[in-house]
C-alpha cells in the first residue's frame, strides 16, 4: 500500500515520517534553553503563538549534537497534546512509499533500530521510517555513563 512520506535527512542518513503525522515544516528563528531538560530536548521554539518542544533528532538518535539550531528546518508533529518541532539536517520532499515496510537490515546500528519501524522504498531508495513518539522520547539516545 503506497503512503505519503515526508523525506527527511538525519546525520547524514536518509529518513522518512509518515505524512499524515506531520503538521508542518518550520525554521526553526529562535530558541529557549529549559533547564535541566534531556540532552536531546534543545528548548522551546514558537509557532502562531504556539510554543514547540524542539527536539535535536542527531541527539535522540544518540549522534552529536547539532551545533547551531537557528536557520534549521524542523518537522512539526503533535503527540499526546504536546507540539513538538523535530529538529532534521534537511527536509527534502512529500513522496510514496513503494511497498511495505520491512524490518531494518544490519549496519544500521542498535540507535537507529530503536528510532524506526522499519524501512521503506522510494524513488531516492530505501529510507529508515522513523516514529516521531520514538525521536521525542529520546529512544536512541546514548545512555549516560554511570
Amino acid at each position: 500500500m503506497m503512503e505519503l512520506l515526508v523525506m527527511l535527512t538525519i546525520g547524514g542518513r536518509q529518513c522518512a515520517l509518515r505524512a499524515v503525522e506531520v503538521d508542518s515544516v518550520m525554521e526553526i528563528e529562535t530558541i529557549t534553553r529549559v533547564p535541566n531538560a534531556p540532552d536531546h530536548v534543545v528548548g522551546l521554539s514558537t509557532r502562531r503563538s504556539q510554543t514547540l518542544t524542539v527536539v535535536d533528532c542527531m541527539r535522540a538518535a544518540g549522534l552529536e549534537e547539532t551545533t547551531n539550531p537557528i536557520g534549521q528546518r524542523a518537522a512539526v508533529v503533535e503527540h499526546e497534546g504536546h507540539i513538538y518541532a523535530l529538529l532534521v539536517d534537511a527536509i527534502e520532499d512529500v513522496e510514496g512509499s513503494d511497498g511495505e515496510v520491512i524490518a531494518v537490515t544490519g549496519g544500521f546500528g542498535e540507535h537507529w533500530s530503536q528510532l524506526a519501524e522499519g524501512m521503506v522504498e522510494t524513488r531516492r531508495g530505501p529510507a529508515l521510517l522513523l516514529k516521531a513518539d520514538r525521536l521525542i522520547a529520546g529512544k536512541g539516545r546514548i545512555p549516560a555513563a554511570a
